[in-house]
């Protein structure tokens, strides 16, 4: 099981609020059989209207770690949304409030989702757009954010906190982690008896 204590890198600014799963991956890619190659649909009708979107902005590229507003992942409970931002990269999420749906899922793939105070928030993003290489760090234990020399407060619900920092987010790995429980209980079950070669 992989734990995350911290998640380290660059950032991608998108300090906007009520940003909801339509926006973050459009309703047309729900057809999907696998969540494979969503990630390149992130944000795909916003950044078809804003040439500058922050996804599509070179300066930008390889961040990890997303810098958002209030509300963010509002809308549907679709876990599109949160695979979309993981499958392009951001590995975590920074921002005012969450969609509570929104943020079980994201929490259910490994990707933490953090809250800051607005101020706060909005004084990381100007220094992301200053110096959009500027190493940015969400650490789950110590409840901050640190970037340059500045840190700032962050929380999120101690289940959360403890689910991930612990591994115990991983419910696959979990299951797969007790091959003999598996084997146990599936000697048990009648239905899968037929299918025992001897």
């Amino acid at each position: 099981m992989q734990t995350i204590t911290q998640v380290t890198g660059t950032s991608v600014p998108l300090f906007l609020d009520d940003i909801d799963t339509d926006r973050i991956i459009p309703a047309r890619y729900l057809r999907c059989v696998t969540f494979d190659g969503l990630g390149e649909h992130a944000f795909e009708d916003d950044r078809k209207q804003d040439a500058k979107h922050p996804f599509d902005d070179a300066r930008f590229t390889g961040g990890n770690i997303l810098v958002s507003g209030r509300n963010f992942g509002c809308g549907s409970s679709r876990e599109h949304a949160p695979q979309s931002l993981m499958r392009w990269g951001i590995k975590a999420v920074v921002a005012e409030s969450f969609a509570e749906i929104f943020f079980g899922n994201c929490t259910s793939l490994g990707v933490p989702c953090v809250t800051a105070a607005r101020a706060d928030l909005e004084k990381l993003t100007a220094a992301i757009q200053n110096d959009p290489k500027l190493a940015v760090t969400v650490d789950l234990m110590a409840n901050e954010v640190r970037y340059g020399s500045q840190s700032i407060r962050c929380s999120m619900p101690d289940s959360a906190r403890q689910s991930l920092t612990t591994g115990q987010w991983d419910f696959l790995g979990q299951l797969l982690d007790d091959q003999k429980g598996i084997a146990a209980t599936a000697a048990k079950l009648p239905y899968l008896n037929q299918f025992v070669v001897s």
